[in-house]
């Protein structure tokens, strides 16, 4: 028989290497730790499922938001914290916002464009929303009474709030002798030096989990400060004793990993299902 010329020798054998290795690393693997995988850790494998009269409502590693078709807060439950993630905690879209804290001035709304919230912004909003909810002060430092960022825009003559659309009124009405203005939609004041104000805030009554989100978009778990403020509200909901729902959150609330990493923190999904009974 006459020998294979060399280069088609070579192709062959590299045919061959293909096959046998989409065989072993294509197949076989996968089959192996799927097996194992359900095997020993069958909760796990399946997405950590979590049922309720033999419906599937959630897993206990993904979040979910607990909120009317408005996106307003169901009072009765305990409130998620913010998500990156699509519309909200979509597995399908996890990510954060990947805005940073120099993120202070917003895009102002104008008749054809919607405008954007900076994190800033962003966070005094949130804070606002969930103090009003909780019935505590939503006050942050750097963050303006009506809920957005307190950033003024300096210009030799004048400052202008920013973040503060006109006809509302400046944060400040005047700063280090200059008249402050609100600002309007449209115009570039990019010009100008940009300073944030602290103000005089106190310590802020809501968490910082509670105004932002997890690098993830899916954190199923609140802190343990975020569940404890929100617990009266969800008892007078209820009608239940605080005191039995403050322990309905110690037993949803987790340890730190290995017993270092990480805070106690409380798992949402699986404290409103034992408020509901589940």
């Amino acid at each position: 028989m006459e020998r294979l010329p060399g280069w088609l020798r070579q192709h062959l054998a590299a045919l061959r290497a293909v096959a046998v290795l989409t065989l072993i690393l294509g197949a076989l693997y996968p089959l192996a730790v799927t097996g194992v995988a359900q095997a020993l850790f069958n909760g796990n494998a399946n997405g950590s499922l979590i049922e309720k009269d033999g419906r599937t409502v959630g897993s206990s590693i993904i979040g979910q938001l607990f909120t009317d078709g408005d996106g307003n807060a169901i009072p009765r439950y305990f409130q998620s914290r913010p998500s990156a993630a699509g519309d909200g905690y979509d597995p399908l879209s996890t990510s954060a916002s990947n805005l940073g804290p120099e993120d202070v001035v917003d895009t102002l709304a104008t008749d054809g464009d919607e405008g954007r919230q900076s994190l800033l912004t962003l966070v005094c909003a949130r804070s606002k929303a969930a103090g009003e909810l909780e019935g505590v002060s939503g006050a942050r430092p750097y963050c303006t009474s009506d809920g957005v960022g307190a950033v003024l825009k300096v210009f030799p003559d004048r400052a202008v709030s920013v973040n503060q659309a006109c006809p509302a009124a400046p944060f400040v009405t005047v700063y280090q002798g200059l008249p402050v203005q609100c600002a309007t939609p449209g115009e570039d004041y990019a010009a100008g030096r940009t300073v944030p104000v602290r103000g005089d805030a106190p310590a802020p009554a809501v968490p910082g989990d509670a105004v932002t989100a997890s690098g993830s978009g899916l954190d199923p778990h609140v802190s343990v400060a975020y569940a404890r403020l929100q617990a009266p509200r969800v008892a007078k909901e209820r009608g239940l004793p605080l005191d039995q729902v403050l322990t309905l959150v110690g037993e949803h609330t987790t340890n730190r990993a290995l017993g270092f990493m990480g805070q106690p923190a409380v798992n949402v999904l699986e404290l409103n299902l034992a408020l509901d009974g589940g």
